[in-house]
């Protein structure tokens, strides 16, 4: 793993690997790490194949391979146990490094997450979102409904303009393809960390009515917390909220 693909934070004895979203790169953590105590915890970021330091790198632009970008940040780092935390899409892939390697990660915490099993899209969202990926209108108009329509243009603006700079648009629906149609839900035992599934309220996207089913299936054993006030980017719209969270439930599964 090329070192200036990833970045660290902290000096803590709790070690959290951090795995990025669609829109955006590492980068959308730098708020929520800055709350996380720097004697408490240890945090590790990297950018994803194709996206910001990673930009040149080919794929494949897929769930398993950010898996394993991560699994492979934590061995550069000499992490033999760790807290994986991801993001949207990146909690499908904080699935899969856990189910791939459970013998390593201690806990999971799954930010507005996709589900390990494939999105029930209706054919008139999946393509709103292929067109996301060459249109910065409907980009913009696909993160406001994720927030549910209450954050400014501006704000929305940037994050599409933020997302533009880090990745080109086939990169971005080679990923897309992979979250909404990689079916990794019969692994889904393997998962037996503990897990933790945060929600937004106003999170268009990923609505908790919707997925909480999903997940109450898939793992018996999850956990459950929603961030009252916040659409799909926790980390962005309260990441004092989400901090706390987070080093609540780290601190109960004394990871």
């Amino acid at each position: 793993m090329d070192e200036h693909r990833y970045q660290t934070s902290g000096h803590g004895p709790r070690r959290l690997l951090l795995i990025h979203g669609w829109f955006w790169d590492q980068r959308v953590f730098a708020a929520l790490i800055a709350l996380l105590p720097p004697d408490e915890f240890t945090c590790a970021t990297f950018d994803i194949a194709g996206y910001g330091t990673a930009r040149a790198e080919e794929g494949p632009y897929d769930m398993a391979a950010m898996a394993e970008d991560g699994w492979r940040v934590a061995q550069a780092l000499g992490w033999n146990d760790f807290a994986v935390l991801g993001h949207s899409m990146g909690g499908k892939a904080a699935q899969k490094l856990a189910i791939d390697h459970a013998d390593a990660v201690r806990a999971v915490i799954a930010v507005t997450p996709v589900s390990v099993a494939p999105l029930p899209f209706p054919p008139e969202v999946r393509a709103f979102f292929e067109r996301s990926c060459g249109d910065d209108d409907v980009a913009g108009a696909l993160v406001g409904e994720s927030v549910g329509g209450r954050l400014s243009q501006a704000w929305l603006d940037d994050i599409v303009a933020r997302t533009r700079e880090t990745a080109d648009d086939d990169t971005r629906r080679a990923y897309l393809r992979s979250f909404a149609d990689d079916d990794f839900s019969p692994e889904a035992p393997r998962l037996t960390a503990p897990l933790l599934v945060v929600f937004g309220e106003h999170d268009h996207g990923v609505a908790e009515s919707v997925m909480r089913p999903v997940y109450e299936g898939l793992y018996p054993h999850a956990r459950f917390a929603t961030i009252a006030g916040v659409g799909h980017y926790p980390m962005l719209e309260a990441p004092e909220a989400l901090a706390a969270t987070i080093a609540a439930f780290l601190s109960e599964m004394s990871c």
